[in-house]
């Protein structure tokens, strides 16, 4: 199936690895042009230099912290510098700390929302006017599966990234005449860093091995595992092509049949 994103320019936020990292290669590999960016410079750049290698493609890395507004413009404006547009955004970001309420201080709240919303808000606003200049343009946003079936232990995410869902399918209504699609996809328990983490942080807690932790989760998905980055970044990048052009404003789990609601 060609996708239609033969030298579009694609900008995947938090994209040194993980599920960021696995939509990068995605793109390089349809021929998109590639912009990338995360806070630490050294595993971006070789994750830069990796998919070079493996796709033939010359991604532009950009270290910022997007909590910053001022790094966020500093990745939009080499985004422009380097290929005069950006037709391909994705949004995403390193989830917040777990634990209860009353774990969490007004300060991880702040951090929370500027690290999981405000940065979605401020790479939306640089790169949206110059979509709709030239009728066409993808917004995908990863959030997770907590904004439809909250997860225990997880208040901050589970709170902010629902604010996220709620903004993006307000704008999707705004901007579809201008050929401008936005959805969310909803990562599952995907095995990551983040993941490994979180099995980390349970571990610790409870006493118990990390991998039963995995296994706990596993039990609870219908596919019997965790999920694979790559079998998120392959939605991804379909939401992003020619062929999606009709789906706007919608939010799609990639979970192994993890959330139970209908719809």
């Amino acid at each position: 199936m060609d996708l239609g994103l033969t030298d579009k320019v694609a900008l995947v936020a938090a994209s040194s690895r993980g599920l960021g990292r696995a939509v990068a290669e995605e793109f390089a590999r349809e021929g998109a042009r590639l912009v990338m960016c995360a806070r630490g410079e050294d595993d971006l750049n070789r994750t830069r230099n990796r998919i070079a290698r493996d796709t033939g493609s010359q991604p532009v890395a950009v270290a910022a912290d997007l909590t910053d507004p001022e790094g966020v413009r500093h990745v939009a404006d080499t985004a422009a510098e380097a290929f005069g547009q950006v037709d391909i955004l994705v949004t995403n970001t390193g989830g917040p700390p777990s634990g209860p309420f009353e774990a969490h201080s007004p300060e991880a709240w702040r951090t929370a929302v500027a690290q999981n919303l405000e940065s979605v808000l401020n790479l939306t606003r640089a790169v949206l006017p110059g979509m709709r200049e030239r009728d066409w343009g993808r917004i995908i946003n990863v959030t997770s599966i907590a904004v439809k079936q909250p997860v225990d232990g997880l208040i901050l995410s589970n709170s902010v990234r629902a604010a996220v869902t709620g903004f993006a399918r307000t704008l999707a209504n705004e901007v579809a005449r201008d050929g401008v699609t936005v959805n969310n996809v909803m990562p599952g328990y995907t095995r990551t860093a983040r993941l490994d983490w979180l099995a980390g942080q349970i571990a610790a807690r409870e006493g118990i091995d990390r991998e039963a932790a995995f296994d706990r989760w596993a039990s609870e998905i219908p596919a019997g595992r965790v999920g694979d980055p790559a079998e998120f970044a392959a939605l991804v990048t379909f939401l992003a092509s020619e062929r999606a052009s009709y789906i706007t404003g919608t939010s799609i789990p990639v979970d192994g049949g993890w959330i139970r609601a209908l719809v």
